[in-house]
């Protein structure tokens, strides 16, 4: 069976406001842990063509501030989702919580010392911890996103 070529527009158009709001939100959780932890902000990019990033220094509570951008990745979504209450806002929050545990995971592998996963490790947080976030989102967001994807698909109008 054929998918038809709106079918694909609205899945690709889906992707891109999935990774706006998924990046967006992600590094709203490092500026606001930030914000709880004490940490003075000294440099912020939420462009999301590029890898958005915030600095803080001094940051008196690093895991804090680490540990909000994914989880605020997640639950700022699915918690839109739920009031919302329509597929389209479903296919965005799984695909951040599908998103949230890639980049954790995939940081932890790099051992990139600057992206999430190598600072969590450095300020003291358990490898237990982001084994049970990355399995977690990523077992789950995976069915659900995948479910989302079948669903845009194959429906008529994808956007209701």
């Amino acid at each position: 069976m054929r998918t038809p070529t709106r079918q694909i527009i609205h899945l690709l158009f889906l992707l891109g406001a999935a990774w706006v709001v998924m990046t967006f939100t992600h590094e709203c959780g490092h500026l606001v842990g930030g914000l709880l932890g004490g940490a003075t902000l000294t440099d912020v990019d939420l462009v999301p063509w590029r890898m958005p990033y915030s600095l803080h220094s001094p940051d008196p509570n690093p895991l804090v501030t680490l540990w909000c951008g994914p989880l605020l990745g997640v639950l700022v979504p699915v918690g839109l989702a739920l009031v919302i209450r329509k597929p389209w806002a479903w296919f965005i929050a799984d695909f951040c919580l599908i998103a949230n545990g890639i980049y954790l995971a995939l940081a932890w592998v790099s051992g990139d010392r600057f992206l999430d996963t190598s600072r969590l490790l450095d300020a003291g947080t358990s490898p237990i911890w982001i084994v049970l976030y990355c399995g977690g989102t990523m077992g789950v967001g995976y069915f659900r996103f995948r479910s989302d994807c079948i669903n845009v698909l194959e429906k008529e109008s994808s956007l209701d």
